[in-house]
């Protein structure tokens, strides 16, 4: 081997890596971003074959129109307990309960519901959502909205106790 060749040869070991390293920083590996947490946020489905085929009970009066939020709220709670009696619970809540499930309930002017958010979900029961998504759908209407303002909607807090009764957070 010449001795050109070996100069071509160490420049190649030697300038070579200094020439890569001068091509400008490098970007670091991307980190994989962690999973996005679950939404809180749900659409809830339309009501259930059986929440809207199930009869109301009887002696539940027709809803009052509405003027406020708060009446709107308070109605919808009561309405609750009412088209659900042995799904719920009007004593004081107990010191322990299974979960607590947080919803937003849209309404059509006419009081029909519209759409229903989860704003949080159930840690614990899961199956307690869909009975509080069914319970809505029994209580409804919740009474004629069209006087008053806008948006036409309620969030109501269900308090779910040990035995998967349910007591609405609006009537404490």
């Amino acid at each position: 081997m010449s001795l050109i060749d070996r100069a071509k040869r160490a420049a190649h070991w030697l300038i070579g890596p200094v020439l890569a390293a001068c091509g400008g920083p490098r970007a670091p590996a991307p980190v994989p971003a962690p999973a996005p947490p679950q939404s809180p946020v749900v659409a809830a489905a339309p009501a259930p074959a059986a929440a809207a085929m199930a009869p109301k009970p009887a002696g539940m009066p027709s809803p009052k129109a509405v003027r406020t939020h708060d009446e709107l709220r308070r109605q919808a709670a009561e309405r609750l307990v009412q088209a659900n009696p042995e799904r719920s619970y009007t004593t004081p809540a107990p010191p322990h309960l299974l979960t607590v499930i947080v919803v937003d309930v849209e309404v059509k002017a006419d009081g029909s519901v519209r759409k229903i958010n989860v704003i949080r979900p159930p840690k614990y029961g899961p199956e307690t959502l869909q009975m509080a998504i069914d319970a809505i759908h029994r209580a409804a209407p919740f009474g004629d909205v069209r006087r008053m303002p806008e948006p036409w909607k309620f969030t109501e807090t269900f308090l779910f106790d040990e035995n998967r009764r349910f007591k609405p957070r609006s009537l404490d």
